[in-house]
């Protein structure tokens, strides 16, 4: 019998297909949770499907596969539905045995083993060193390190990326800022350059970088004593939201090392340039792109789109097969020319990249209020709200657990009061709350956690129990496709569910009852509520406190 419920119920159509109809193929056996739980537990539509190729009755088809099942001590029995809808009922001790599952695997419950050690590499945040982190930085953070996490869960080997675009017109509007801000500082009159950072951050890069005897006349010097200050800033940033790297990769890097110009001579053999008004272009259109895309420009620069196809050559060569780039929603048109650049390459050199390589997750805005209106300003950034603000005001829990509460592709209004209240419209602390309240019962019964693991189950036979239960069950299932689809909100959904579910269950019964059998059911349903929970927060980056 199959350890999974699910899996279980596959295994039972799949045999009775084989007597009903031995040429069908099983792979198209798929079981779907109902909309309403009067319908069942599962649900499954092979016979609708099976029924024209066959040119049988789809009903009397569903019946014959009823008919066909095998005895299963976890089904409790199968009903013939609408056209041909077959509708699983399970037992209890089936909605149950998540319980055991649960307090069998501990912290590796939902884990598996899809990825195979495989490398995968996950690029998010990327800023600009041209500032601290703002909110939508701290959405890219938020989201990458969970689907890191997520993916690590299922037995990937993940790489977590940041591309620092160290080169380019912003770095030299950076130093050109400092180096005004310092030369103000000297008692000089200066200029301030019109795409120039106003933020009072400068100011103190400027004033540090006097400190230190720096010349304001040496803009080469100036720029990287920028560069570096605000390398570091958002280190700090990215260390109190609980995120790490395990490599930085620099976009001078690939100029210096020669990367950029390797693509350009490449991609011209590929035979899908052509020059025009002095530029050289990529016919990236015939990729799907909208639109063909120049490369260099007539004064010889390169587009940002050059050294970010160079920078995914790396990636491949690398040996991630496998990557996702975590970004905002801006860079939506930079998707297909990437994808195109890349495909060109492969064309001419046989690398054998992917057409939709790498993946994209990108997000959209975060809206910041307090007191009913909308923040806008930082004191220190001048011109946006940051990350530190955030996690400064609220904390880094209630961060990192609201900016992935929603689809990526959504825009997300963070509200910082309703992020600091103690009630049950606040999901994070509804969540912990749930964790903290077990501990407490679990605390006051004075039971060894360990030994909940062989507590008779069957006495748990309420509705709101089997509900829990089978909730339980429902969380490696939901890991596996959260990390398949890049969609941590999912696993926020499933924990703000499985929280209400508890908090119902908790104050409608009592769980330290007199009865000595009840009382360790319960306890063993709560404990395994209480590891779920603990092991979605810990993908999230989010503490399960045992006290609140």
């Amino acid at each position: 019998m199959s350890a999974d419920i699910k899996s279980h119920l596959i295994d039972l159509l799949t045999q009775s297909l084989a007597g009903v109809a031995p040429q069908s193929p099983a792979s198209a056996i798929a079981l779907e949770r109902p909309k309403q739980a009067a319908h069942g537990d599962w649900a499954c539509n092979i016979a609708m499907q099976l029924a024209k190729p066959l040119k049988r009755n789809p009903r009397e088809l569903a019946q014959a596969l009823i008919a066909g099942l095998p005895a299963s001590p976890w089904l409790d029995r199968a009903e013939l539905a609408g056209p041909g809808f077959i509708n699983l009922r399970l037992k209890p001790a089936a909605k149950l045995d998540a319980v055991r599952r649960v307090l069998a695997a501990g912290t590796g419950y939902g884990r598996a083993d899809t990825g195979h050690g495989r490398p995968f590499l996950v690029e998010f945040v990327s800023a600009n060193p041209t500032g601290p982190l703002h909110v939508g930085h701290g959405r890219q953070a938020a989201l990458g390190d969970a689907i890191s996490a997520l993916l690590e869960a299922q037995g990937w080997k993940v790489a977590r990326e940041f591309y620092y675009n160290d080169a380019g017109a912003q770095i030299d509007n950076l130093a050109l800022s400092v180096q005004a801000r310092a030369r103000e500082q000297r008692g000089e009159a200066a200029g301030f350059p019109e795409s120039g950072y106003h933020g009072e951050y400068i100011r103190e890069i400027a004033a540090d970088y006097l400190a230190g005897n720096g010349d304001p006349d040496d803009l080469a010097t100036v720029r990287k004593f920028a560069v570096a200050a605000l390398r570091r800033e958002q280190d700090e940033d990215l260390r109190a939201f609980g995120v790490k790297f395990d490599n930085y990769y620099l976009e001078s890097s690939l100029y210096a090392d020669g990367k950029v110009e390797a693509t350009v001579t490449a991609l011209t053999a590929s035979g899908k340039t052509y020059e025009q008004d002095g530029a050289l272009w990529l016919r990236t259109t015939d990729y799907g792109d909208d639109k063909d895309r120049v490369m260099r420009k007539s004064d010889g620069s390169h587009t940002y789109f050059v050294p970010d196809v160079a920078y995914h050559v790396t990636k491949w060569q690398r040996g991630f097969a496998h990557a996702v780039n975590i970004q905002g929603s801006d860079h939506h048109g930079t998707v297909a020319r990437v994808r195109a650049g890349l495909q060109a390459l492969s064309a001419v050199t046989g690398a054998g990249i992917p057409r939709d390589y790498p993946d994209y997750v990108l997000h959209k805005m975060v809206t910041v209020m307090k007191g009913g209106e909308e923040v806008k300003l930082s004191k220190r950034a001048g011109s946006y709200v940051t990350v530190r603000d955030l996690i400064d005001e609220v904390g880094r829990d209630a961060v990192r657990f609201f900016l992935v509460s929603r689809k990526a592709d959504t825009e997300f209004v963070f509200d910082i009061d309703l992020a600091k209240s103690q009630t049950e419209d606040n999901p994070v602390y509804y969540v912990q709350y749930a964790h903290a309240r077990i501990c407490s019962v679990l605390a006051q019964s004075g039971t060894d956690p360990q030994s909940l693991q062989t507590a008779e189950l069957a006495p748990l036979a309420l509705e709101r129990e089997l509900v829990l239960a089978q909730r339980l069950g429902e969380f490696p299932e939901m890991l596996a496709e959260a990390a398949r689809d890049f969609t941590p909100h999912t696993l926020v959904f499933y924990l703000r569910e499985l929280a209400a579910e508890f908090h119902s269950y908790y104050n409608a019964e009592r769980v330290l009852v007199a009865d000595e059998g009840l009382k360790l059911a319960r306890l063993a349903l709560i404990q395994a509520v209480r590891q779920v929970l603990q092991n979605g927060l810990a993908l999230l980056g989010v503490r399960a406190p045992e006290k609140m």
